[in-house]
C-alpha cells in the first residue's frame, strides 16, 4: 500500500497556517474567480480533501467545489490524458503521486504555478517534498501528503531475540535479522517479494541517484555507488535467507505474521502507522516506530516511500479559482481539517507543532509517533528524480521481479538491468532521449 491509496495518517490537531493571499497574474484565458460564480472540479482519491470544501466555500461564496474520486492513480492518469486529448472533461485540479508530476509537466499538460506566487510557499514545506513538485526549476504542483520511510518494529519480538534497541545501522539490521531468524524458521526481520518502492528508498538513502532527468533527456544507471551499495546489501539479505519471500504485503498471511510477531519489522512510508492497527490488532502495544537504519553510525539520512500532490491541468478553464482552493487545502486554513481527518502532510508548521511532537499513540505503546515521522520527513535526502514515464515503468517491474522471487534464480542486479533496458526502449519510443 502506498499513499496513492491514501492511508489515514497522523491524527492530531494543527495550528492553522496563515493563508497566502491569492495572486492574479493575469487570466491567460483561464477565467477569473472574481467574475461571477465558478464551479471547480477536483479529482482526488484522498478523502481528506473534501474536509476543506465547506470552509473554503464559506470564505469564497462565488466558488463551488466538487471533489470527485476518479479511481486509482492509474485510472485517474489515464482519464486525464483522455480528457486532455478529447478537449473536454478536464478537471480544474488533479491529484498526482510525486513521480507522476514530470510525466504531465514536461509535455505542458500542467500549469506552471509560478505565476500564482507558488514560489513564496517553498519555505513552508520540507525540502524534499518541494523538490518532488519541481521540474526544471518550476513548481507544477503543491505537496499534499507525504510518506517518509520509517521502520515499524515489534518490540516484543526483538526482545524475544535478545535485542534491546531497534537497529541503528544496516550492519546492526543484518545482525538482528540473524538473531530473529534463529527464533524459528518462520521468524524474519522483514518480508520482501519484490517491493520496488522499498528498494528505491534504500538506494535513495544510500546516496544513489539512478535516474537523471534534464528536460526530455533521461539517463538511467543502477550501478552508481549508492545504488550499487544498497542493491548489494539487500541481495545479501536475500541470499542468506533472512527475509520472508513467501508472504506478499497486504495479504491475509501478511496480516497473520504481523499479528503473531513472526514478522518483526517493516520499513515503509509513514502512512503505515494508520493502517497497521487495522492489519495487526492483536499486536497492539507491541509495535514502535524508528528512523530507517543508517549506512553510517550517527547519521540521520532518510528517503521517501510515497506521497502525493495536486496540480492544475493546463486545460483548466478556472485556473485562478483553482489555485485559490489548491493553496487553501494544501497550505492555508483548509489544512487543519485535513490533518484532523488523518492526512500526514509535509508542511513544517504541522510537523513542528506541539501536538504532532508530543501526542501519544496508544497502539504504539504510547509512543509519540508523530515526532519520529516528523524527523523522518525533515531528514529525507534531496536530489532524487523519477523519469517522466515512471508510471509505465513501475507497472512492468513486478512482472520482471516475480521471475526471480518465485524461482529463486537470478539477482536484484539482473532485475534492474532488464528493467532499465525496457525503460530505455519504451522511453525512446515515446520521444524521449534515454540511455
Amino acid at each position: 500500500m502506498r499513499l496513492s491509496k491514501q492511508a489515514r495518517l497522523l491524527s492530531t490537531a494543527v495550528v492553522a497556517v496563515l493563508a497566502l493571499a491569492a495572486c492574479s497574474g493575469g487570466d491567460g484565458g483561464s477565467g477569473d474567480s472574481d467574475k461571477g460564480p465558478v464551479s471547480l472540479t477536483v479529482w482526488s482519491w484522498d478523502g481528506t480533501v473534501a474536509k476543506s470544501v465547506a470552509g473554503f466555500q464559506a470564505a469564497n461564496p462565488n466558488i463551488t467545489v466538487k471533489v470527485v474520486n476518479a479511481g486509482s492513480s492509474f485510472d485517474e492518469y489515464t482519464a486525464l490524458d483522455n480528457a486532455i486529448q478529447a478537449g473536454s472533461g478536464v478537471p480544474d485540479l488533479a491529484m498526482f503521486e510525486y513521480f507522476a508530476v514530470p510525466y504531465f509537466a514536461i509535455p505542458g499538460k500542467l500549469e506552471d504555478l509560478g505565476r500564482f506566487g507558488a514560489g513564496d510557499l517553498k519555505k513552508d514545506y520540507v525540502e524534499a517534498a518541494w523538490n518532488d513538485v519541481t521540474v526544471n526549476g518550476k513548481a507544477y504542483a503543491l505537496p499534499s501528503d507525504y510518506g517518509p520511510s520509517a521502520m515499524f518494529y515489534n518490540q516484543a519480538t526483538l526482545k524475544k531475540a535478545g535485542i534491546d534497541q531497534p537497529p541503528a545501522t544496516w550492519d546492526e539490521y543484518h545482525a538482528d535479522a540473524q538473531k530473529i531468524h534463529a527464533l524459528g524458521p518462520n521468524y524474519y526481520i522483514a518480508q520482501d517479494t519484490g517491493d520496488l518502492f522499498f528498494l528505491l528508498s534504500l538506494m535513495w538513502q544510500a546516496g544513489g541517484r539512478p535516474f537523471k532527468v534534464d528536460g526530455t533527456k533521461v539517463h538511467i544507471d543502477f550501478t552508481d555507488p549508492g545504488s550499487a551499495k544498497a542493491v548489494a546489501f539487500w541481495q545479501k539479505m536475500l541470499d542468506e535467507g533472512l527475509l520472508n519471500t513467501k508472504v506478499n504485503a497486504w495479504s491475509d498471511d501478511w496480516n497473520r505474521t504481523l499479528n503473531d510477531g513472526s514478522l518483526a519489522s517493516q520499513i515503509m512510508g509513514g502512512w503505515l502507522q494508520s493502517t497497521l492497527p487495522e492489519r495487526a490488532p492483536q499486536a497492539a502495544g507491541q509495535f514502535r516506530v524508528a528512523l530507517m537504519p543508517q549506512w553510517n553510525a550517527g547519521e540521520k539520512v532518510g528517503a521517501e516511500n510515497g506521497g502525493s500532490s495536486f496540480g492544475i491541468p493546463a486545460a483548466s478553464k478556472h485556473k485562478d479559482a483553482a489555485f485559490k482552493f489548491l493553496e487553501y487545502f494544501t497550505h492555508g486554513a483548509g489544512l487543519a481539517p485535513r490533518v484532523e481527518a488523518g492526512a500526514f502532510v509535509p508542511n513544517k508548521a504541522v510537523l513542528e507543532g506541539k501536538d504532532a511532537q508530543t501526542k501519544p499513540n496508544q497502539y504504539f505503546g504510547g509512543q509519540p509517533v508523530g515526532a519520529v515521522l516528523a524527523e523522518a520527513s525533515t531528514s529525507v535526502a534531496t536530489g532524487w528524480q523519477y523519469p517522466p514515464f515512471f508510471e509505465w515503468a513501475r507497472s512492468i517491474y513486478s512482472d520482471i521481479a516475480a521471475k526471480v522471487y518465485t524461482t529463486g534464480k537470478g539477482s536484484l542486479a539482473g532485475i534492474l538491468d532488464e528493467w532499465k533496458q525496457r525503460m530505455v526502449k519504451y522511453g525512446n519510443e515515446q520521444g524521449f532521449k534515454v540511455d
